[in-house]
Formats: structure tokens, sequence, C-alpha cells
């Protein structure tokens, strides 16, 4: 039980963490793929010296030689942060959280294709109500201020590859991923290098892009470590949290109207992931003897 509370604890950090990553991206006034180039920077030398303290240098080259799968979660993650830049930078915040959330639905399908899974009819039913709430929500772009298919269609790309990269580290289980997070937030920064100006980002710019970094470095070592000592459907459970949070926050500090179809649509998919992973936790609760 105490493990189970300080993985609770560590996870919670994780999805708090993350919250204002959105509002981050809202807040930094550069262009979007500078936004990514500090972002993957900043994090990425943040989480490798965590890395590197924690678990050595060793670690890094034994993530490295864990096969094909490794670098197909290294370049599907290095994908992901800037994909996200990309989708808020022209969707509206909820659109974007609420069609990532979706995320567990691809890694089903994912592993049903590529692993040879088979699948449950409650994934299944999951699966139903999460592309009926995402067609909700891709619906009301056109009539949503802010929202756009574009950055829908972006933030389902998004979805997709995170769920490429969860799934490549499951078929290497026997090595650790996480010394490729760092790996992929560096190297997420170098491939925009040539693209990006950062020499120019002004003083108060720079305090807004240290402080993201550090936001987003935190809750990456929350979600990393917070998983090992509970299920997986807790997991998830507080990662939707996530998604109800980061709109809210931006609507508070920045007064940004999620709109009616984004709130029913999202409603439908977090509530359908929800009740799938209640399920999940209830079968496992063990029985009184």
């Amino acid at each position: 039980m105490r493990e189970e509370l300080k993985g609770l604890l560590i996870t919670l950090m994780g999805v708090l963490f993350v919250v204002p990553d959105s509002l981050f991206i809202r807040l930094i006034d550069v262009p979007p793929l500078e936004i990514s180039f500090w972002r993957g920077l900043s994090t990425g030398v943040l989480v490798l010296g965590f890395v590197l303290v924690s678990a050595g240098a060793r670690s890094i080259g034994a993530a490295l030689r864990g096969g094909p799968y490794a670098y197909v979660y290294l370049v599907a993650m290095s994908g992901t942060g800037i994909l996200f830049t990309l989708a808020v930078s022209h969707t509206s915040v909820a659109n974007v959280v609420f069609i990532i959330a979706s995320m567990p639905v691809f890694a089903a399908l994912l592993s049903f294709v590529w692993m040879g899974e088979a699948m449950s009819r409650r994934m299944m039913l999951t699966m139903v109500a999460v592309f009926l709430g995402l067609g909700v929500i891709t619906y009301g772009s056109g009539e949503t201020h802010g929202a756009s298919l574009k950055g829908d269609l972006l933030a389902v790309c998004v979805s997709f590859v995170f769920a490429i990269a969860l799934t490549a580290a499951r078929r290497v289980r026997a090595v650790s991923m996480v010394p490729m997070l760092p790996l992929a937030y560096l190297i997420s920064a170098l491939c925009l290098w040539p693209f990006v100006q950062p020499v120019q980002l002004g003083s108060a710019q720079l305090y807004l892009v240290a402080l993201h970094g550090a936001f987003i470095a935190i809750s990456s070592i929350g979600l990393t470590l917070g998983p090992r000592y509970i299920p997986s459907a807790e997991v998830a459970l507080l990662i939707l949290l996530e998604s109800v949070l980061a709109p809210v926050l931006v609507w508070f500090v920045l007064g940004e109207d999620p709109g009616g179809y984004a709130l029913v649509g999202g409603a439908v998919v977090i509530g359908a992931l929800a009740l799938s992973n209640l399920v999940v936790l209830m079968r496992k609760r063990p029985t009184a003897p």
C-alpha cells in the first residue's frame, strides 16, 4: 500500500506539471517551431541530467542497443513534441487535449495490428465511443473561434505517433526506454535548429522558456517513475486529469472558450476512457477472503 501511494503521488505530480504545457505555448510569443526548439532543448538537458545522475551513462548505451524498436521509439518521441506545439498553435487547447486523450485507442489498434494482441469487447466499445467523440470535436472546429480542422488533424497525429512510441517500447520491455527520453527531446531541437533563430529570444521570453522546460522535465520524470508502482489503468485515469485541467487553466488565464462541441465531444472521449479503465480496475481488485 505504501508503494502504491508513492506511485500515485509521483504520477499525480507528473500529471499536474504537464497541465500548463499548452498555456506556456500560448504565452511564449515566438513562432511555433521556435517554441518546439526551446521546449526540446531545455527539457532534454534537464532530463538528461536526471538520467545521468540516477542511472548513469551506461543506461543510455543500453537503450541505444535495444534494437530497431528502440529507434522507432526514439524517432516517434522526437516527433510528438514538435507536432504538439504545432497543434496547439493551430487549434483550441481543448480540442488538442481531448483528441490526444484518445491515444490509448490508437495504442490498442497498433497492438492488435503490430503485436497480434486480441482486442476485448470492452476496448471495441470504447473505440466506438471515442471516435464518436472525436467526430463531434472536429465537426465543431468550424463553429468555434480559434479552432481549425488543420490543428485537429495535427492533434490526431500527436495521438497516433505517441501511440507508436508506446507500442514500440512494449516490444523492447527488457530494456528501459527512459534514457531515450532526453535524447528524443534533444534530437527534436537539433532537427529544428536550422529553421529557427533562437538567439533573438528576449529576456522575458527566456524566463518563460526556462520555466516551460522545467515543468515538462518534472512531468516527464514523474510520469516515468510513478507508473512503476501502480496499475496501468490507474495511470490512465490520472492522465485523463490533464485533459480536463489544461483547457480549464487556459480558459481561466486567457479566456479561451473551448466551445460547446469540444466540451460535448471531450466529455464523450474522456467519459468512455474513464469508464473503460474503471472496469479494468474493478476486475483486478482483490476479492475478500
